[in-house]
């Protein structure tokens, strides 16, 4: 490479995202279920803070922990998609240098705090059958409030050197990003000087995180199982447990698709180049889209308090 393309790259001012690579004809038709499932993330966790703002019986824990989720999903989705649908219907590939790892940093940071929120939404159900004539004195509105923010400090805290570090190196191979958005690691990659220390670093993160955070959410769940199979009735026992099944349906539907990302972009020499990306996307969109459909249906107060408005306003 020629030294005045070095310097080019080097004092670049903006990388080039490629979409899906090995999709590219494909990308418009791609566009619609992406597209299809932002709208319904977007309009779902926004129903879910409407209902759960005008509702004064749903201000409880449960319900508190619901919109930080519903807020850490509005942020994680709109973070990549307007760009992706972009990319997919306009060809308008380009992102500011500045913009990439700000992308980068709202990416992170928030799958990080949508983690811990798993985590305390798993410690609201363990209070709540475990000790329930405790629960209105341990998980106080005040207490909520401490554990909420703990959970953003930490994906902030966490996740803030990954960008600090990646913006730090030279990149003078080239500007072209093979994703669709600003991953860490798709960065990274792109830098002319050893970079080992931030993918080490963010991988720790992810290990770190996903590993405490699985094992708080796992011994919540054998204390409220052990709790639930000491129930006296059948019909109690599966009353309770379905109160849980629906946060684990959210704890899989989340971890999952990340925790396969995560492999499959270590192993790209054995697995095609779209497969970890198309995963990568459906981890960001297809849980926010999920999650104001599986706690709505499952919620009766959530449920109800939506036919009463739609009754509301047919009268």
């Amino acid at each position: 490479m020629s030294d005045s393309n070095i310097t080019d790259f080097i004092n670049l001012s903006t990388f080039i995202l490629l979409g899906i690579p090995g999709l590219e004809e494909a990308h418009v038709w791609l566009s619609i279920p992406f597209c299809t499932m932002y709208i319904i993330a977007i309009l779902g966790n926004f129903t879910i803070l409407f209902i759960v703002k005008r509702e004064l019986s749903l201000h409880v824990p449960m319900y508190y922990f619901l919109c930080m989720l519903a807020a850490t999903d509005l942020v994680l989705s709109t973070s990549i998609m307007p760009k992706t649908l972009s990319i997919f219907w306009f060809n308008s590939r380009e992102i500011g240098f500045n913009a990439c790892f700000t992308q980068l940093f709202f990416l992170h940071c928030f799958t990080v705090v949508e983690s811990g929120i798993f985590v305390a939404m798993a410690l609201d159900r363990y209070v709540a059958i475990c000790d329930p004539l405790r629960h209105s004195t341990i998980l106080t509105n005040r207490m909520v409030a401490k554990i909420g923010l703990a959970v953003v400090l930490r994906g902030v805290m966490l996740v803030l050197p990954c960008p600090l570090l990646a913006r730090q190196w030279p990149y003078c191979r080239t500007n072209i990003i093979a994703h669709s958005y600003c991953k860490n690691i798709a960065v990274v990659s792109l830098a002319c000087a050893d970079s080992r220390v931030s993918n080490y670093y963010c991988l720790s993160v992810i290990l770190f995180v996903v590993s405490l955070d699985m094992f708080f959410i796992t011994v919540s769940y054998i204390q409220i199982l052990r709790a639930i199979f000491s129930l006296p009735t059948k019909d109690a026992r599966l009353k309770t447990f379905g109160t849980c099944s629906t946060h684990l349906f959210a704890i899989l539907a989340f971890y999952i698709p990340d925790v396969l990302s995560s492999i499959m972009h270590r192993l790209h020499d054995n697995v095609p180049q779209h497969v970890p990306i198309l995963i990568s996307n459906v981890h960001l969109v297809v849980p926010p889209m999920l999650h104001p459909i599986i706690y709505g249906v499952r919620a009766k107060e959530i449920r109800g308090r939506l036919l009463r408005s739609f009754m509301h306003k047919r009268n």
